[in-house]
Formats: structure tokens, sequence, C-alpha cells
């Protein structure tokens, strides 16, 4: 099997300091949990940003700071969101690709979130992926149930998005798909081939979940936005624990860890751009 790539999301829109008082929320929070994670064997994070209230945002300043102190450093992927939070204008979403990240979230349809809708129109999606392509972006195109796998193939028909793709597959929110094997399996038989992929398991979920990706060949996030604890009943202390853990797991289960510029070729991802950024 390739190498394991490993993405850590240490902040998330839904996890507060009610769930974690451990959870990072400022710019220098957020960017020294990533490197921590990055010490630990973590290739590519997938960032969210609060204001200093701690709601989320999608302002570009705050982007920039945690972006220019991670990249100050180390040399991982700079994964953004382009969702934010369930609730985010169309215009501010789409100005997240003008900071050009390597990678950006993609998501691929709308769909009950909770007790709320989390809203990805077509017409939408189509701008997205056009503001994508643009800025030399590769879409982290992010699955929550089955519909979403034929929005992405319609853009990929209309030269949208282009093949091979890049899919987190993210299992176990309420109005999404169950996190179990069977689930996990029929996404994995149902993208394109050469296509590359990650899951998630959403909280108590997130380990199993884990290690059934690293088993069946794919990738792995982990971090305070999918799931808080360590064990039951403890919770984690560093975004760091869940990489230490998955690294642990994955050597025992014969597969060696990827470094950022080894995703980088896994993944397809200009490694001269990513040179520019991070001398």
């Amino acid at each position: 099997m390739e190498k394991l790539i490993i993405t850590v999301a240490p902040t998330g829109s839904q996890t507060t300091r009610e769930h974690t008082p451990y959870l990072p929320l400022t710019p220098k929070e957020i960017a020294d949990s990533v490197y921590e994670a990055w010490q630990a064997g973590a290739s590519i994070a997938h960032i969210h940003v609060k204001d200093e209230n701690g709601n989320n945002t999608l302002d570009l300043d705050t982007y920039r700071e945690v972006v220019n102190r991670i990249q100050d450093k180390c040399d991982i992927i700079i994964n953004l969101t382009t969702a934010g939070g369930l609730f985010m204008n169309d215009e501010d979403r789409l100005k997240v690709c003008e900071l050009e990240p390597e990678m950006a979230t993609f998501d691929a349809g709308s769909m009950n979130f909770g007790s709320h809708v989390f809203l990805n129109s077509p017409q939408f999606l189509e701008r997205l992926a056009l503001k994508m392509k643009e800025h030399q972006i590769k879409p982290e195109i992010e699955i929550f149930d089955v519909g979403m796998l034929e929005n992405t193939m319609r853009m990929v028909h209309k030269g949208l998005i282009d093949l091979p793709a890049h899919f987190q597959f993210v299992l176990g929110i309420q109005g999404g798909m169950r996190a179990t094997p069977r689930n996990l399996l029929f996404l994995v038989e149902s993208i394109p081939p050469g296509s590359t992929w990650s899951a998630i398991g959403a909280s108590k979920d997130q380990l199993a979940i884990n290690t059934m990706s690293i088993l069946m060949g794919g990738h792995v996030r982990v971090g305070m936005e999918d799931s808080v604890y360590y064990r039951k009943g403890e919770l984690a202390k560093t975004n760091a624990q869940f990489v230490e853990r998955i690294v642990h797991l994955s050597k025992m289960l014969g597969r060696e860890i990827a470094t950022p510029n080894e995703a980088r070729d896994i993944l397809g991802l200009n490694k001269s751009r990513a040179a520019k950024k991070h001398p």
C-alpha cells in the first residue's frame, strides 16, 4: 500500500469549549496545534478559524494569520474549509479561494445536518468548482451521503472537477450516512478508478473508521473537529495525541506514514508551488 496521509482537523465548526477546554481557538493556538500535529506525523492541516468571540468566521485576515503562522514553522499541506459553518454567505465562501491554499473543501451537496440544513446549491457548487480551478486549488470532495457522489460526477462530466479526484468520506453525521463498514466499502467502490480517498468517523466512530481506512488503503483524518475524546471518558488534551495514535496503529498494521511532500506526490499537488509558500 502507498504511505498513509494523516490529516489533522484541530478546531472545526461544531466543536466548542463547552465540549472540551482544550480546543484551540485563537490563530496562535490553532497554528501551534497544527505544528504539534505535524511533528507527530500529520501531513495535511484542515483549517477552520474563529473570531474574537469564538464564533465561526471566513475572515480572510484571520485565515492569513493562521496560515502564515503555520508556514513559518513547517511544510504541512494547508487545506482551508470553504464552508466555515452551516450558515455562511456564498460570496464569503468563494473568497476563501483567493488565498490560494494547496487544497480546500468542496462539500458536494445539501443535507440535513443535525437539526439544521447545510445548503450547497448546484449553482454555488459550480461557482466554487470554477473558482478552485482558477486558483489551481485541489478540491477535497466532502461526501456525507450517496447523492453527493452523483453531484460530483456531474461536475466531472462538465469539466469543472478534474480526475483523479480526492474524496473525504464523512460518516456518522446525523443526517448523513452512518459510520459502518458496509457504507465505507460502498463509497470506496463507487468512486472513479485512480481516485484517492480518506475517511472520517464522527465522534465515537473515529478510531474504528480510521482503522478500516488504514487497512483498505485509504487515508485518515483525526482531530477535535471530529472527536474530543481520546478514549471513553477521557478528553484528548492535544490534537497531536490523535495523530500519534494513528502513527503507532498504522505502523503496527504495516503502513508507513507519508511526509507532506510524499502526500503531495500521492495527491498530485504542485510541489514547486508549495515551495514558494514555504521556502
